[in-house]
């Protein structure tokens, strides 16, 4: 059983990764980190029934707590400074938040596993494995993606990922591919691929209806990441999609 602890816990996504933890019986949830709910149980905050977890305002009760793997949804400014802290003390780390720049450092490593993804659904992540194909034979395409008015990144990671495999499958730059943010009540995640050809256009879409939808993808990265020494990107190489 692998000894899982949660940075954000009492965030929106945090809340279901506790809650998926907790239901997995190949997981433990053993730790939370809330800055805004330090020191309360984690069984009144999350309905978390058996759970004997406090809520911590520190990432260093992690140690306390025996954690083997980090999950880390908390924001870009708290994230690196979580990997950095899970590579110094020999905890595996997977994180969801976006909008910061990778330390390529991190690959250069190999005592710890470290897997970062920009999307934790799988239909997400079939969305941009099916942009990359067509973009092979249709390279002209532009992407919307659309998220709450509380996402605080724009572009979001899944769009900047889209991009970026858009323009490496036509040899070019990441930022010759069009990307449009909107931001509006109401939504979840959301994102759109438009491909355009003489007399024809092609639209691959991909829309999360509820943040449930990631939580497959987490677990399945929380028990891969131990064995996967290094840094992964995306969920891609778990899944092991075709090429």
């Amino acid at each position: 059983m692998i000894r899982v602890g949660v940075a954000g816990a009492t965030g929106k996504m945090g809340r279901e990764v506790c809650r998926a933890v907790h239901d997995d019986p190949d997981l433990e949830l053993v730790a939370a980190v809330s800055r805004s709910a330090d020191g309360q149980r984690l069984d009144a905050l999350l309905g978390l029934e058996g759970s004997d977890v406090v809520a911590s305002g520190t990432i260093e009760s992690f140690l306390d707590a025996g954690v083997e793997v980090a999950v880390d949804f908390t924001g870009p400014a708290f994230a690196p400074e979580h990997v950095n802290w899970g590579i110094a003390n020999g905890v595996h780390v997977v994180v969801g938040t976006t909008g910061f720049e990778i330390d390529p450092a991190w690959a250069d490593q190999d005592r710890v596993g470290i897997l970062v993804a920009p999307n934790f659904a799988i239909g997400a992540v079939l969305m941009m494995d099916f942009a990359d194909r067509a973009t092979r034979l249709m390279p002209d395409a532009e992407i919307i993606e659309l998220h709450p008015l509380t996402k605080v990144d724009a572009p979001s990671g899944t769009a900047l990922a889209t991009a970026e495999r858009i323009a490496a499958a036509r040899r070019g730059q990441r930022d010759d591919v069009p990307i449009h943010s909107v931001r509006l009540p109401g939504l979840v995640a959301h994102q759109e691929v438009i491909f355009g050809a003489t007399g024809q256009t092609l639209t691959i879409r991909h829309d999360t209806t509820d943040r449930t939808a990631f939580m497959p993808g987490v677990l399945m990265a929380v028990k891969a990441v131990v064995a996967r020494p290094g840094l992964t990107r995306g969920l891609e190489a778990i899944l092991e999609l075709p090429a």
